[in-house]
């Protein structure tokens, strides 16, 4: 009988460990999200391959300021611009376009991640309730330079 209490308790000390998670969204659910609590959106346009992405996936996206941040003043959609699948979003239905035997590139971020008429990886759109772009940034940052950009844009 003592051991068992003694087991109970150990079970009660134990430090509990939370992670802290982005909330993703879909294209498809933005349009009833905006209409319920209508907040900034940030599409986070990136590939597999590419380094940088996965630097600020693994780092930037980690931080549990930029959680936070981005979980409450914004609705952040992670799209991959080798994406497959056609996404209707904002009334239009966009579709995987092939370049090559292997490659290709989405419609959606040909239209949201264009900057100065080429795109390049990691890239952030920043939308309106409306779907306007208020903002695009196509380089890598790191934690402190995104945070000062939620700041100015929440």
């Amino acid at each position: 009988m003592i051991k068992i209490f003694f087991l109970f308790g150990l079970c009660l000390c134990k430090p509990q460990i939370t992670i802290s998670q982005i909330n993703y969204y879909s294209f498809e659910q933005l349009d009833s999200l905006e209409k319920g609590n209508s907040k900034p959106i940030i599409i986070f346009f990136h590939t597999e391959w590419c380094k940088y992405c996965q630097k600020m996936q693994n780092t930037t996206f980690k931080n549990d300021s930029i959680i936070k941040l981005l979980n409450s003043n914004f609705y952040f959609v992670d799209f991959d611009v080798e994406e497959k699948r056609s996404v209707k979003f904002n009334g239009h239905t966009f579709k995987y376009k092939p370049t090559g035997s292997n490659t290709g590139i989405h419609e959606l971020a040909e239209q949201l991640a264009t900057v100065d008429h080429k795109i390049s990886y990691p890239t952030l759109c920043f939308l309106n309730a409306k779907y306007e772009i208020i903002f695009q940034y196509n380089q890598y940052l790191n934690t402190n330079d995104l945070l000062t950009i939620l700041h100015r844009l929440k």
